[in-house]
């Protein structure tokens, strides 16, 4: 793919965001690049492959906002992207003779979307490559659950390297879990409870579960130099329940 763009445009810049999303997995893809695309110049072009459907009739489009282009199978993959935008543009990539030929069906990362990727860094016009869709595949990220009046179900989204549960809570969903001086409340996850919530991954004390206000926005549950996913046995979509006030209390049987 590298290799394509710059026989394209060969003064580009390329940037790897990650090698480390799971295979097939259009969710991770999509918190991937949802939590990095803002941060490149005004004008970077992603190209975003977590493609399953690699050679059915699922689409290859480019998605382009005030100020980036994506270009992906259209499988979901930019759905967060879509949500943080307030005005995007997607268009079904038909012009095949920006393609690389012959085309694999196993490979269009390197034939459909490197290319197209490359033109569009060329300053190629995105209006060229096909017309504006609407019925372009978008799902809704999963979101915390309230359980009756002081519980809310949670969910592990992604385990990182380092073993954190990053989860869908946000300071949004619950507030007053990440004040100063938070009310009372019990996190459960896996086999552990979780009563403290740190600043920073050092506050924790040697083998402690905490949580923590991570870098994407998310709670995770983490340990000071050592694997939360271990010692609480959870994984990506274990459950994460929340009790807050009262139901704190009583815990899992609340």
């Amino acid at each position: 793919m590298k290799g394509v763009i710059l026989d394209i445009v060969p003064e580009a810049a390329i940037v790897d965001i990650s090698h480390a999303v799971q295979p097939y997995d259009v969710l991770d893809g999509a918190l991937a690049i949802s939590q990095a695309y803002s941060y490149f110049p005004t004008g970077t072009v992603h190209v975003v492959v977590v493609d399953p459907g690699v050679g059915t009739t699922r689409r290859p489009i480019i998605a382009s906002s005030d100020g980036y282009h994506f270009v992906a199978p259209d499988n979901g993959v930019l759905s967060m992207v879509y949500a943080r935008e307030e005005r995007i543009h997607v268009r079904h990539i038909t012009s095949e003779h920006y393609f690389r030929q012959p085309v694999s069906q196993t490979f269009h990362g390197r034939d459909i979307f490197a290319p197209v990727g490359a033109y569009l860094a060329k300053q190629v016009d995105s209006h060229k490559f096909g017309e504006e869709i609407e019925d372009f595949v978008k799902f809704a990220a999963p979101r915390p659950k309230p359980m009756g009046e002081n519980r809310v179900r949670a969910v592990v989204l992604k385990v990182d390297r380092f073993g954190n549960l990053i989860t869908n809570v946000t300071p949004q969903d619950i507030p007053a879990l990440f004040t100063t001086k938070p009310a009372a409340f019990k996190i459960t996850v896996g086999s552990k409870e979780i009563t403290e919530i740190h600043s920073t991954f050092a506050e924790g004390a040697p083998g402690e579960v905490f949580g923590v206000l991570g870098s994407m926005g998310y709670l995770e549950i983490a340990a000071n130099r050592a694997s939360a996913a271990q010692l609480t046995g959870a994984v990506k979509g274990s459950e994460v329940s929340l009790f807050l006030g009262e139901s704190a209390a009583a815990g899992k049987g609340a």
